[in-house]
């Protein structure tokens, strides 16, 4: 199983210009994000490992609640690219009263 870290973490690691992809779906994505996340949904994922693994860095990973970014961890790191899952996902980041972006984006 994939390594997880809370959003308190991803705050950090971010801070230092971490790499973070969404796979949720684009209206779920549309409705919330944290900002500067690039969005690959999951259905996607074996499509897009190719261009993940061109990075040295580790991947962070988020969803709506941590599902879904286990899961895309769980595959990336299967396949050569490092990734990390951020627990609690999107709604986490929302609770903890964090910076949001809403509309299309990117």
């Amino acid at each position: 199983m994939s390594a997880e870290i809370d959003v308190d973490q991803l705050v950090q690691v971010m801070a230092n210009g971490a790499r973070v992809i969404d796979v949720r779906e684009p209206d779920e994505y549309a409705e919330a994000r944290v900002p500067g996340v690039q969005l690959i949904p999951l259905a996607t994922i074996p499509d897009a490992v190719d261009e993940l693994a061109t990075h040295d860095d580790t991947v962070y990973v988020i969803c709506r609640s941590g599902a879904r970014s286990l899961r895309a961890a769980d595959y990336l790191n299967a396949n050569g690219v490092e990734a990390v899952s951020v627990a609690g996902g999107t709604m986490a980041w929302i609770q903890r009263g964090l910076d949001y972006e809403t509309g299309e984006g990117a």
